[in-house]
C-alpha cells in the first residue's frame, strides 16, 4: 500500500427493480461470474458481498434482491436484506433502464430522497434505448433525485462502468480495510455452489418450477485434484421434482452436466457433482424451510 496515500474503504449498495442488472454491473465491478444473471426476474434472493480491493481502498459491494411486492414469506425476508442495507451503506448505487420513468416503490424512492450519503443513479442499458428515451429518463429522474449524481451505461458491454468505479473510489470515507485484502466475498465455498446449481435450473426451466426450487449443499470436498460436491434440489410438489429428474433421469443428467461445466470454471479445478431431488412441500411460505435455507437468522 502507498504510504503516502490515504487508505478508503466502504460498503457500497446495489439496488433497483428485479431484472434491471444489478448482479450484471457487479460482476462487471468485480472482474468476475460472481452473482447470478438471468433475464427471468427475482434471481437474487440473498444479500451478497463482493470485495473489490485495489492498492489504496476497498470496496465491499452488496448485491441486494430486486426490488418486490412480498408475495411469499421468501419475498418478506429477501425486502429485510435491502433495508438491513440501507443503515450500513456508504454510497447507494440505485439502478433502473432507459423506460423506468415512474418507480413502483414510492415509499423507498421518497426514503432515498432524505439520505445523507451520496447517491448514485444508474442508467442502465442505454444499447436498448433512443437518445430521445434516455434524455427524458435522466431529466425526469434529476427532478426526482436531484442531488443524485447521474450515470448512463451499459453493464452487459462494459460502456462507462469504469466511469461509475472511478466515482465510488472517489467518494468512498477514509479508512482502513473491513476485510483481509485478498478475500473476495463474505460467502462460503458451498453458497456459490447452491447459486451456480440454482443458475444452471433458471436457465434450463421456465415458469414457476425456477422459483420454486431451491438448493443445498451437503457436502463439498476438497482435495489436491478433485471437487466433490454433493447438492440437494428442494421444490414445492412431486411433480416439480418429475420434471427435474426427467424420464429415466435424463433432465437431471443434464442438468448436472451443465452445472459441474460452470463450478468448473468458477473453482479453476476439475468436479464430480452429484445433485438429488426432494420435496419440500410449499417452503416459501414455511418459516421452518426458511431458516434452514438461510433466509432467516
Amino acid at each position: 500500500m502507498n504510504e503516502n496515500k490515504q487508505h478508503k474503504a466502504g460498503y457500497v449498495t446495489i439496488m433497483g427493480a428485479p431484472n434491471v442488472g444489478k448482479s450484471t454491473l457487479l460482476n462487471k465491478f468485480l472482474k468476475q461470474p460472481f452473482s447470478i444473471t438471468s433475464p427471468k426476474k427475482q434471481t437474487t434472493r440473498h444479500r451478497i458481498l463482493g470485495i473489490e480491493n485495489g492498492e489504496n481502498h476497498q470496496i465491499v459491494f452488496s448485491d441486494t434482491p430486486g426490488l418486490i411486492s412480498p408475495e411469499y414469506q421468501l419475498h418478506q425476508h429477501m425486502m429485510s436484506f435491502v433495508k438491513e442495507v440501507l443503515e450500513d451503506s456508504d454510497i447507494i448505487i440505485y439502478i433502473i433502464t432507459c423506460d423506468d420513468v415512474n418507480a413502483e416503490n414510492n415509499s423507498l424512492i421518497q426514503k432515498l430522497k432524505t439520505i445523507e450519503i451520496p447517491l448514485f443513479l444508474v442508467v442502465n442499458k442505454i444499447d436498448l434505448c433512443t437518445q430521445k428515451m434516455l434524455e427524458k429518463t435522466v431529466s425526469e429522474w434529476s427532478i426526482i433525485w436531484p442531488k443524485s449524481k447521474i450515470f448512463p451505461i451499459s453493464a452487459l458491454n462494459e460502456v462507462y462502468v469504469d466511469e461509475v468505479m472511478k466515482f465510488i473510489i472517489d467518494y468512498l470515507p477514509e479508512s482502513p480495510p473491513f476485510f483481509p485484502k485478498n478475500q473476495l466475498t463474505d460467502r462460503p465455498e458451498r453458497f456459490f455452489v447452491n447459486e451456480i446449481v440454482r443458475n444452471s435450473i433458471l436457465k434450463r426451466y421456465q415458469k414457476e418450477l425456477p422459483y420454486a426450487s431451491e438448493v443445498v449443499t451437503h457436502q463439498f470436498v476438497d482435495t489436491p485434484d478433485l471437487l466433490k460436491i454433493h447438492s440437494d434440489i428442494y421444490v414445492e410438489r412431486d411433480s416439480q421434482k418429475g420434471i427435474l429428474i426427467g424420464h429415466k433421469g435424463q433432465a437431471i443428467n443434464a442438468l448436472g452436466i451443465n452445472a459441474r461445466q460452470n463450478l468448473e470454471k468458477f473453482f479453476s479445478k476439475k468436479v464430480f457433482l452429484k445433485l438429488r431431488v426432494k420435496v419440500a412441500k410449499n417452503w416459501r411460505r414455511d418459516p421452518k424451510m426458511l431458516k434452514r435455507f438461510g433466509y432467516i437468522n
